[in-house]
Order: C-alpha cells, then structure tokens, then sequence
C-alpha cells in the first residue's frame, strides 16, 4: 500500500511502498510540475538501508527540476528509486516483479510523475514497466521511443567539458588535454570513446576491473576506483554514482576542472565553495548531463534525433553563461546554473 507524505522539503509530493508482488521498497519523489510534468530516471540501486534510497530520489528529483529548467524544456522533476533486494541485480521473475510493482506506483500518480531508464535500469526494463503505465519514455527504438539516452548524455558532457576548458585554460580543444573518467558504464565508456576522437589523453577507471579491456583498446591509462579523483589530470570527469567530491577527497583533488556524467557529484554542496577556493572549476552536473533528458523529451515530443543532437551540442553554449555569470556575480558556478533555472522556474507562465 503507498504512502503519500508531503516532506518537510520543497518538494510536492513523495510516495513510499513496499511492492506487493517483490516486497521491495520503492519511492518516488516529485519535486516541481512547475513547468510540465516531473520527469526522471527509475534507479534500481542496492542501499544499506532503505532510507538512503528514499533520500536518494529527494534528491536527485529537486536536481531534476533544475535539469530541465535550466535545459529550457517544459518539464519538472522527479526522481524514481527502486531498494534492490541484494547486491547482484535481479533477473528473471523477481526483476519483472520489481518492475511491474514500480510500473503500478507509476501508474498511481496519474501521469504527475514520468518515468525512464537510470542506474540499474534498461531501455527494456522500460519495456516492462510500459506493462502496468503508459507514463514512462526512453522505450526502444523498435517500440517508437528513442531509446538508450546514453549517447546523447556523452555527447553534452563533451560539450559542457569544452566549456569548462575555455573558461580554465583558455581553449575548446580537447586533443592533448589529460582527462580521467570514472566510472565506465554506458555514459562514461561513451564519454572516454568521445573523448579518444577528440585526441585527449585518458586515464580511466572503473570499479569492475574488466574495463580496464576499454583503456588498452583506446591506449589509456587505467587506475584502480580509489585513486582516479586523485590522479593528476587536467580534467576528471566523475561518471558513477553520486557523492564522488566529498570533504574526505576534495583537498586531495589535482585536477583544474571537474566535469561529468553522474548526478549529484558534490556530496556536500557547500563543498563548490571550497572547489573554487583551490581554484578548481566545476561544470554544474544537472547542466553538463542534461543531454539524456533531452533525449527522451523528444520522445515525448515527437521531434527528431538531430534536433535532440543540436541541444544537447547547445550545452556548452549554456555552461559558457553559466561560468560567466558566475565570474561577474562573484559566485560559484552552481550557483550561478541555479540562478538560471531559478529565472526560468519563476517566469510567469
């Protein structure tokens, strides 16, 4: 049975269940309809205990809001977290379970929330889940949607990473520059291939040490998970799971920028203080990824791949203002990119 709370938050709604066919605990956050229903990922993630993953979906739905504002589309955001039951992901019935009881939670919300593929979950668990909601996008190019949104992610990085390097160095260029990607799955590994075309040097880590097959196919370096934020480079780009700055790494960093894929980077955001304090420019995650957020609202929009292409290459552009706002207001990035979302979610409609 759900639960329907209204946090203590500046969110709208938050609904907590155990589902009834796996007895998993499932949530789903919605932060703001401001601007269009609350889009965002269903992560399938094993958690210590069930609160962290309820935290979770608070908040990765409020980075979502500011996503897709500062993204300029007609979105809000909302988050959807799925408690995997063990460390080894679900297969077979006890993954259609999960994803079928998720599928009804969806489906309760009646069309408030939408949801599509994240960490731990596929374009076919999406599939599934279409099963029990017609609320939810990122389905299978053989289905109409638009499919795995990895690419489209990759490519806004890459973009917002070039942003990041003419406000640091001066330049666009990626060839030559050392730049460490952590974390190596869809994105990332679409990210260090990218990159790789582009000329850059790269150091590369994951915590399955059978990446490291990626590193010697594109000539990179390869570095255990625990050294990669603090491997000398000219840019990290964090790509795995939130939290990767944290007070116990961040006076170890020794990058000049830090620009990737994974949500909620910063553990602490009071630590974007201390980042620019050390001269180390960070490129707002919820402006840098906001490619695959495009990608499945055109999707929902019926527009074409190359218009989703042309935003997500629009995103240096917008991490270019974001830095300079920043530089003339005397601020840090982030909060120069919540500034522009800010503008955005407040203009009267």
């Amino acid at each position: 049975m759900a639960i329907a709370i209204r946090p203590d938050l500046d969110h709208e709604e938050l609904v907590v269940q155990t589902g009834e066919r796996s007895g998993a605990t499932m949530a789903v956050a919605i932060h703001s309809t401001r601007l269009g229903p609350a889009l965002g990922g269903a992560r399938l993630w094993r958690y210590e205990r069930d609160e962290e993953g309820v935290a979770d979906a608070l908040r990765l739905s409020r980075a979502m809001t500011f996503k897709a504002a500062a993204a300029g589309l007609d979105l809000g955001g909302g988050k959807g977290v799925i408690c995997a039951p063990s460390s080894s992901p679900p297969t077979g019935l006890d993954r259609q379970s999960i994803l079928d009881d998720f599928g009804d939670l969806v489906e309760s919300l009646d069309g408030r929330y939408i949801t599509a593929e994240d960490v731990g979950t596929s374009t076919e668990d999406m599939e599934e889940i279409a099963t029990r909601t017609s609320h939810v996008t990122g389905m299978p190019v053989d289905r109409g949607g638009s499919g795995d949104p990895s690419p489209f992610t990759a490519l806004g990085v890459q973009a917002a990473m070039r942003a990041a390097c003419t406000a640091a160095f001066g330049v666009s260029d990626l060839n030559g520059r050392v730049v460490t990607v952590a974390g190596l799955g869809h994105v990332g590994e679409r990210l260090a291939r990218g990159l790789a075309e582009d000329g850059a040097s790269l150091i590369l880590s994951d915590i399955d040490p059978a990446k490291a097959q990626l590193a010697e196919e594109l000539g990179a370096r390869w570095v255990g998970p625990d050294d990669a934020l603090t491997t000398g480079c000219d840019v990290v780009a964090p790509c795995a799971v939130g939290g990767a700055i944290h007070a116990g790494n961040i006076e170890e960093l020794r990058c000049r920028v830090i620009c990737g894929a994974a949500n909620n980077q910063l553990a602490d955001e009071s630590l974007a203080e201390r980042l620019a304090g050390r001269g180390i420019l960070y490129a707002p995650d919820f402006i840098a990824n906001a490619g695959g957020l495009i990608n499945v609202y055109r999707e929902l929009h019926r527009s074409s791949a190359e218009r989703a292409t042309e935003l997500a290459l629009g995103i240096e552009a917008t991490m270019a203002r974001v830095f300079a706002r920043a530089e003339v207001g005397g601020t840090t990035p982030l909060d120069a990119a919540r500034e522009l979302a800010t503008e955005r979610l407040d203009r009267p409609s």
